[in-house]
């Protein structure tokens, strides 16, 4: 079963999808490749190797735009692939500030003075 891209992204109601995040591999999560069967050492290798590997202490983490996690189903024998989209965002500011941060010109209509903003 797949899903082509203009089904999804006319599903969306605001979809994050520009050029700057394709010019990165994406993060490779690979889940329940654990068990020590060949067939899934092999199939582990085959998606290591087609993404570079990632040192993580020295990654530039405003590089990495996508995720993409391979998941097994030892039931059904099945590979479920995923394809996020990663999104870094302040945490812990207020709500103005945030929006200075993500360059998002606020609306200072209703604010006397900067601090009240803040």
């Amino acid at each position: 079963q797949y899903s082509l891209v203009r089904d999804v992204v006319s599903a969306l109601r605001r979809h994050r999808m520009h050029e700057q995040q394709f010019l990165h591999p994406p993060l490779l999560v690979l889940g329940n490749f654990g068990a020590p069967q060949i067939h899934l050492k092999l199939l582990a290798g085959i998606f290591q190797g087609m993404f570079p590997t990632l040192n993580v202490h020295r990654v530039n983490l405003n590089s990495i735009r996508r995720s993409l996690l391979v998941s097994y189903d030892a039931n059904s024998e099945l590979l479920e692939l995923r394809h996020y989209s990663v999104k870094v965002v302040p945490v812990g500011l207020s709500r103005g500030l945030r929006k200075l941060l993500q360059e998002k010109f606020p609306n200072l209509s209703r604010v006397d003075d900067i601090s009240q903003l803040l």
